[in-house]
């Protein structure tokens, strides 16, 4: 079985809609996020500088349309059972590509989503990663830099969210006691910590009073934030709006995937993180990345081989 990943914010480049910009099928998901950006996102992504891009409003609304106009251009080879889920934003996007939301009502909602984060968290909030430290020295840490866990991903590797400078501080000293790799990230928000807390019961709110319909035969959705099966729509949605403040295990999201058969994985970024996160989780299962492909026709011929 296909599993289809949707990504989250991280560092994104002019090329994140290189892959499909041309293509009719992709035309409307452009159109829709048009609207909310003020410009065209294939031109956005050319004209703004990085802290532009990561803004967080901006890097919100891109990385759910590079996500939607992907999938807009393989939905129709889709016709077997697919998974679908998400990472941190990713999982708006996932919720559409499993039918709950057409793509115009997610890029609206992630569009409120964004809003409602930026308008609780600090001015100065940041998110940063560490990757070999065991949990009980990186507890440790968190407590005395008044850092949170953001994200459990594979092999040990945390991101982590606080103010910008308790998260500098934390990832250095993680650095002098033995973590392979620390380094902060290109997001400007301490999302999925207590930080944003506020933002959760109005976007439970605005969730709720979408429009939306159940998940559509032949889409299995796991929650971005542990796999749990996403059966009645209504009462996941919940849980979504409140995972701006709480943290994601994305580990055992992975885990949960492979329980469901999945053999194959796309990657539908931005970006190739997912893919690679999964092929060294699980080596067994083919993994690939959109970006990863020459042409959208090398990409469907990809769908459409197996």
């Amino acid at each position: 079985m296909l599993a289809l990943l949707c990504g989250g914010q991280g560092t994104l480049s002019d090329k994140i809609f290189d892959l499909v910009a041309d293509q009719p099928a992709a035309e409307s998901i452009f159109t829709a996020a048009t609207s909310l950006l003020g410009e065209d996102p294939r031109d956005f992504v050319r004209t703004r500088d990085a802290d532009e891009l990561s803004a967080n409003h901006a890097s919100q609304i891109l990385t759910v349309t590079s996500a939607l106009a992907i999938h807009a251009c393989i939905a129709d080879l889709l016709t077997e059972a697919t998974a679908v889920t998400g990472y941190s934003v990713g999982e708006m996007a996932a919720w559409s590509l499993a039918g709950i939301w057409t793509a115009d009502e997610t890029l609206r909602l992630t569009d409120v989503r964004a809003r409602l984060m930026d308008g609780v968290a600090e001015p100065d909030g940041r998110l940063g990663y560490v990757r070999g430290l065991d949990r009980t020295t990186l507890e440790e840490l968190l407590e005395k830099h008044r850092c949170e866990i953001a994200i459990r991903n594979p092999d040990l590797l945390f991101v982590v969210g606080g103010t910008e400078q308790d998260v500098v501080n934390l990832l250095q000293e993680a650095s002098t006691l033995g973590a392979a790799r620390a380094g902060i990230l290109a997001v400007k928000i301490a999302s999925h910590t207590s930080r944003l807390q506020q933002a959760c019961e109005p976007l439970k709110q605005a969730l709720e009073a979408s429009r939306h319909a159940s998940v559509a035969h032949q889409r299995i959705l796991l929650a971005g934030d542990g796999g749990e099966r996403i059966f009645s729509v209504s009462d996941a949605m919940a849980k979504l709006a409140c995972q701006v403040a709480r943290p994601i295990d994305w580990a055992a999201t992975l885990e949960a995937l492979a329980e469901q058969g999945v053999d194959r994985v796309l990657d539908l970024g931005p970006g190739h993180a997912l893919a690679e996160m999964m092929q060294g989780f699980l080596p067994s299962i083919r993994c690939y990345a959109a970006d990863g492909f020459r042409t959208a026709d090398g990409l469907r011929n990809w769908i459409a081989s197996d």
